[in-house]
């Protein structure tokens, strides 16, 4: 099969309409990392019949024990449908063993650090092959926290990102009873016996999680623990992020409270940026959780407005200070 691409191989798996819309899933193998067997899947969603229309670029990243169903449903009902009529050129990214990407041989030990130094990079090549634009970028959770991983680490080229948008992604919270060494020694014996977290056992989402994610955790939040691998130090490395970026965090969310994901937000060091607390203090109709912050009726009329006036710039300079209690936007001084 003819190759779609100049980079690498890329296999078109299918090509669908979905009412007004366009699908098509493309399956990468980059063949850049220690496991060549990595393949990832990437979907596209256009206008059915004006498929070669492309405006700005959009790439999705899900969360985890997730997959592309997390940002459009089968009857195409979503954030991402949302943005192709809206004029975006939106691409759905599937991380390694999630929904259509296949599971690699060394699937156990895939981490954060994989997706930020190896998947995302070979992502941002291919829809740049496609579509020249700088591309914008949303995650929301682990997809945020990938996000910010590689262009902490520098595997994502600043140049060639319009703007990075995380829901619900932190890595600040404090888990106290791991910073003592032998508990978290005791948790890292015990997830060696599992190649897998199940995603329904647990209640977590449809998709399984490698135990090396859940590994890598231990190590971010150990005593003396960064966020960061071997080589790179991301989070220090985020002080030289300039791209605009869009933090949103939920009121209700107590997976990633909002305090958390200031954190996150204010290392980067855009001037170009806004933290929005999605809460009925600021206005919101609900102090949003986890999922609703995306997926509910009250996000449909009210956030992914938001987000779309975001992509098309409709903001101002914004800067956030230290001891913000607000979730609005300071204007910023020329």
């Amino acid at each position: 099969m003819q190759s779609s691409s100049e980079l690498f191989p890329v296999a078109l798996m299918s090509a669908e309409l979905r009412g007004d819309l366009s699908e098509d899933v493309y399956r990468l193998k980059p063949g850049n990392s220690p496991d060549f067997s990595v393949e990832l899947a990437l979907t596209r969603l256009g206008m059915a019949g004006h498929e070669d229309l492309r405006g700005p670029p959009v790439i999705l990243l899900h969360g985890s024990f997730s997959n592309r169903r997390f940002w459009y449903s089968p009857r195409c009902i979503g954030l991402a449908p949302y943005l192709v009529r809206a004029g975006f050129d939106v691409w759905i990214a599937e991380m390694r063993g999630h929904g259509l990407s296949p599971r690699n041989l060394a699937y156990r030990h895939n981490a954060v650090a994989d997706y930020a130094r190896y998947d995302l990079p070979a992502i941002s090549a291919f829809v740049a092959e496609m579509n020249p634009q700088p591309a914008h970028w949303i995650g929301h959770s682990l997809g945020g926290l990938t996000l910010a991983a590689a262009l902490g680490g520098g595997y994502l080229q600043q140049a060639h990102v319009a703007g990075v948008a995380v829901f619900g992604a932190e890595v600040s919270r404090r888990y106290w009873s791991l910073k003592v060494p032998p508990v978290e020694w005791l948790a890292r014996l015990l997830l060696k016996r599992f190649a897998v977290l199940s995603g329904s056992r647990l209640k977590r989402g449809p998709e399984d999680e490698p135990i090396g994610i859940a590994l890598e955790t231990l190590r971010w939040h150990r005593l003396f623990g960064r966020f960061g691998d071997a080589e790179r130090d991301w989070w220090a490395g985020l002080n030289e992020v300039r791209v605009p970026v869009l933090a949103v965090a939920g009121e209700g969310d107590r997976e990633c409270p909002p305090p958390a994901c200031r954190a996150l937000f204010e290392q980067f060091a855009s001037k170009d940026r806004q933290f929005i607390n999605l809460a009925r203090a600021d206005g919101f109709q609900q102090d949003y959780d986890h999922v609703q912050m995306l997926v509910s009726k009250p996000a449909q009329d009210e956030v992914w407005p938001l987000v779309r006036r975001w992509l098309d710039g409709e903001r101002q300079m914004t800067v956030a200070t230290p001891g913000e209690e607000s979730g609005a936007a300071i204007p910023a001084t020329p």
